[in-house]
């Protein structure tokens, strides 16, 4: 999750120094971030799936594998279609089998009595990724080039495959499912007729819609509000820091009142943050911005395990919790190809922040309509 995390954060980092190269337009990244999040998506809901049946070691390593030689190859680019297919497809496929559906289930069989706060430690590895490897590659983004940073994160993923797999508990791989008792819970039919299973579609979409239109856009849009280019990079880091704090406090939260209020407060914060920046986009109100939804990025990651355990059972929980991952990913993609967009037709961002503070609006009033999950049958 440490390398994952700092992996796929990276484009926002590099974005700018690779238009200016280039000369792409921005929306022709967020094109191939936007395919990213679909594929990348699919691949969770996958990966979820498989992870309720076959060996946890085949899908993480397996994953592991293709990130490597993935993010290596974005070195290389030289055409959009490149990044489409690389870092869109590729990556995205690698991404995905190495993310926090098969994680998450893992972790759920391991701790199942601190279900949420387990899922936020593991969770906060992406966080403190994004917090270290992000600011390194910040500061050295200048002597080392762009495409040196994709390759020295390829190197990254082979570093940490063999510990990975070493430590994965046997105990998670699903040859093992026989002496345990048989999980209970609805099938993902059954689940998709109530009302709970929607909302949660819905409260995600939004998350994943702003969560991706602010970790890919944020870094050149602090440049552009004259933030220089090694500040805007370590402010993208510090959200990981701030990201941290977020998602440990939500799992603690959780395993004592539930996931909804943790999920709740962090719109409410979002509602702040955007408002901000929609009408002072001064450097200070920048920096605000960006560590106040930093401690939200995250927060609802570690969650779903417990909204989809708590309201659907164990019996399709990979499948389950990869269903809404895919969602969140899907129009997370949405969210950061119509910044770009955006950015290129008015030469701002104004008019998408007034977007996603409405639908962070419309998410935070869904989330408190969720009803308080009761342990399905």
């Amino acid at each position: 999750m440490f390398i994952g995390g700092g992996a796929r954060f990276a484009i926002g980092l590099t974005l700018r120094p690779m238009v200016d190269e280039l000369g792409w337009e921005r929306s022709q990244i967020g094109m191939a971030v936007a395919v990213f999040q679909v594929i990348s998506a699919a691949t969770m809901y996958l990966a979820g799936t498989l992870a309720d049946r076959i060996s946890l070691r085949l899908i993480i390593g397996g994953g592991l594998v293709l990130s490597s030689v993935s993010i290596a190859l974005m070195s290389l680019v030289a055409a959009p279609w490149h990044a489409v297919v690389v870092y869109g497809v590729l990556f995205a496929v690698g991404n995905g089998a190495a993310s926090v559906a098969p994680v998450g289930v893992m972790v759920t069989r391991a701790f199942p009595a601190r279900t949420g706060l387990a899922n936020a430690a593991a969770s906060s590895g992406m966080t403190v990724g994004q917090l270290v490897i992000i600011a390194v590659l910040a500061a050295v983004l200048v002597t080392i080039g762009w495409r040196s940073v994709f390759v020295w994160l390829g190197v990254a993923f082979l570093l940490v495959l063999f510990p990975v797999l070493a430590a994965i508990p046997r105990a998670s791989d699903g040859n093992t499912r026989s002496v345990r008792p048989p999980p209970s819970g609805l099938s993902v039919a059954m689940a998709a007729r109530t009302r709970q299973f929607w909302l949660l579609i819905l409260v995600y979409a939004v998350c994943g819609f702003g969560d991706f239109f602010v970790t890919t856009h944020v870094v050149a849009f602090a440049q552009d509000r004259g933030i220089s280019a090694l500040l805007a990079g370590n402010l993208l880091a510090l959200m990981g820091l701030t990201g941290l704090l977020g998602v440990m406090v939500a799992g603690y939260w959780s395993d004592r009142s539930g996931p909804v209020w943790p999920t709740a407060l962090s719109f409410a914060a979002r509602v702040g943050a955007f408002a901000l920046v929609t009408f002072d986009q001064s450097p200070l109100s920048v920096a605000i911005f960006a560590l106040v939804f930093g401690v939200t990025f995250l927060i609802t990651a570690p969650l779903t395990v417990i909204f989809v355990r708590d309201s659907f059972g164990t019996r399709n929980l990979g499948a389950l919790t990869g269903l809404i991952t895919m969602v969140h990913h899907i129009c997370g993609g949405i969210g950061a190809y119509l910044g770009a967009r955006i950015f290129d037709a008015t030469y701002g961002y104004r008019i998408a922040f007034i977007i996603m503070l409405m639908a962070s609006a419309v998410a935070l009033l869904l989330t408190l309509s969720l009803r308080k999950p009761q342990q399905a049958a």
